[in-house]
């Protein structure tokens, strides 16, 4: 892992905190925008060190910012499970890496899992404060539209970005 690459996954958690910290709680839970930004470092960096890094961090962060009560070990325990079905996910499409679409599907089913990880674990850990389907309409529906929308706008940037520069060796954006 060189220091290019953990730059860049720094910045992504850097930016993920942002959108976490500012979007609003609805029903005691938030949309999870930081999921956006943990599946674009999976896209343009895909190796297993670097997504379990981002995963945790992003894991960790997620935790602080929560609305959630008791959220933290929840998202500390749905990332990295996130993580490593989208990983799973993007590698076995191999032929279909590059493309918007595959990637905005990635971002659906990933934030589907997450949100599906999230809510178990809580229910598990300190219990739900609502009934699992409402607050999986009120966070997780939500979390799908907004993600999948920041990821169709924001993937083709970085692919762009990553074409024209040489900003990092290890990036896999191909087509």
């Amino acid at each position: 892992m060189n220091t290019k690459n953990l730059v860049i996954l720094a910045l992504l958690a850097g930016i993920g905190v942002v959108l976490h910290t500012v979007m609003p709680s609805f029903l005691t839970i938030k949309p999870d925008m930081m999921l956006a930004m943990m599946f674009l470092g999976i896209f343009i960096i895909p190796e297993i060190k670097s997504v379990m890094l981002l995963a945790i961090v992003t894991g960790i962060l997620s935790g602080l910012t929560t609305g959630f009560p008791g959220g933290t070990i929840p998202n500390i325990i749905d990332k990295p499970i996130t993580a490593l079905v989208i990983f799973a996910l993007f590698l076995a499409l191999k032929k279909y890496r590059g493309s918007v679409i595959s990637v905005a599907v990635l971002t659906a089913i990933g934030t589907v899992v997450s949100g599906t990880v999230f809510l178990t674990a809580a229910y598990f850990i300190v219990g739900l404060p609502g009934p699992f389907t409402a607050l999986f309409a009120a966070g997780v529906l939500p979390a799908i539209a907004l993600n999948t929308i920041v990821m169709v706008i924001v993937y083709p940037i970085a692919q762009t970005i990553f074409k024209r520069t040489s900003i990092s060796s290890a990036s896999v954006i191909q087509k």
